[in-house]
């Protein structure tokens, strides 16, 4: 019988079987860097402030962490899902930044710069503890499919009107992870988050 950590291991490289989420562009594909064989890739990105962190070591390791995809310019799905996940962040508000950490990585890298990501966060009012997230696209592709938010329809892979409406709950340390429907009850998520604590 397999190990729990091999078993959770090889669930974080399962891609996502679930219904994807309508939008609105087109994704391009995107070569891969070359693989360093960690389950969760250390590339460089840039944040919503413009500085530089690599993803494992500075946003990841030893953390609890709540990650989703979203893009700047989404009209359809990706607002109600900030909207829920502010929510979340309210119920965990004295927790934000110190046990639980929430990041939501562009969907559009080439297109949402910090600034961008900025203004996405002003309009919606998010507070300390979530990170928005840029990078080069292939960093940012390399992250998405390790994270598990692709499906195995290339069709509807590379539609970028496609995504999956997920969230991805991990604590590093721990080495547990899962994910959820980004819409599902604020509660149901907190429940989620506060099971790893």
């Amino acid at each position: 019988m397999k190990s729990r950590r091999a078993f959770l291991a090889a669930a974080a490289a399962t891609p996502l079987l679930y219904p994807v989420i309508k939008h609105a562009q087109t994704r391009e594909p995107v070569p891969l860097p070359a693989d360093d064989g960690r389950r969760l890739p250390n590339v460089l990105l840039e944040t919503h402030d413009g500085r530089q962190v690599r993803f494992y070591d500075d946003l990841v390791k030893d953390r609890m962490v709540v990650i989703n995809m979203m893009y700047a310019n989404c009209s359809n799905l990706c607002p109600p899902n900030t909207a829920n996940l502010l929510q979340v962040q309210e119920a965990l508000r004295d927790r934000m930044g110190k046990d639980v950490f929430m990041y939501s990585l562009t969907l559009q890298p080439a297109i949402d710069k910090p600034l961008d990501l900025r203004r996405y966060m002003d309009k919606f009012d998010i507070k300390p503890g979530w990170t928005f997230l840029t990078g080069d696209p292939a960093h940012v592709e390399l992250l998405r499919r390790r994270l598990g938010f692709y499906t195995l329809d290339a069709v509807a892979d590379a539609d970028l009107k496609q995504h999956t409406g997920m969230l991805r709950i991990g604590h590093d340390a721990r080495d547990r992870w899962s994910m959820i429907p980004a819409l599902a009850t604020p509660r149901q998520i907190v429940n989620s988050i506060s099971g790893y604590l």
